[in-house]
């Protein structure tokens, strides 16, 4: 047998008047139901907080979670720029090092040569007058010759170490955002 619309709602208006007239079956339904619904506004009523205490949860993990990854990649990029700055710190330095010890050969170098150039022309003296009289110029040059040989080295000590230590100050002060 087919069931057609209006079938249909034959069958459902029987099944309700059914329903309603037998007051036996209602009075055990409607407790149970009752029942039933105040069950369901109660879960309605815990549910509601707890959806929206898990919905806080998880955007407070999330926003934690993003200003951690933003932390990592700032703390990363800071480390590797100062690995990079005690890098070219640490050429300057050898650079630097390089320098003053080729200074340093270099008026070792001229100190021996005009020790020698003292010792031939002593060599060759004929009296004790002219020996004193080169033994004296000799020894106002060589403190001249050591005067500016001190400052020169003096000098270039300081360039080495202000190029040695100018990378890690502006690392420094750019990781502390202080004004140099």
């Amino acid at each position: 047998m087919a069931f057609t619309p209006k079938r249909k709602k034959s069958i459902a208006a029987r099944a309700v008047r059914t329903l309603t007239k037998s007051a036996p079956d209602e009075a055990l339904v409607a407790p149970a139901f009752a029942a039933a619904e105040t069950v369901a506004d109660e879960i309605k009523s815990v549910a509601a907080p707890l959806a929206e205490a898990q919905q806080s949860f998880r955007g407070a993990l999330e926003k934690s979670v993003t200003e951690s990854h933003t932390a990592f990649v700032k703390a990363k990029t800071t480390a590797d720029e100062a690995a990079s700055a005690i890098e070219v710190s640490f050429v300057a330095a050898k650079d630097g090092a390089f320098a003053i010890s080729a200074k340093g050969f270099e008026a070792l170098r001229a100190n021996a040569d005009a020790n020698f150039d003292f010792l031939k022309a002593a060599l060759a003296t004929r009296s004790l007058p002219d020996l004193i009289a080169l033994q004296t110029e000799f020894a106002r040059k060589q403190v001249e010759t050591f005067t500016s040989q001190t400052k020169d080295l003096g000098a270039l000590t300081q360039k080495a170490v202000a190029d040695a230590v100018e990378p890690i100050k502006e690392q420094v002060a750019k990781s502390f955002k202080i004004a140099v």
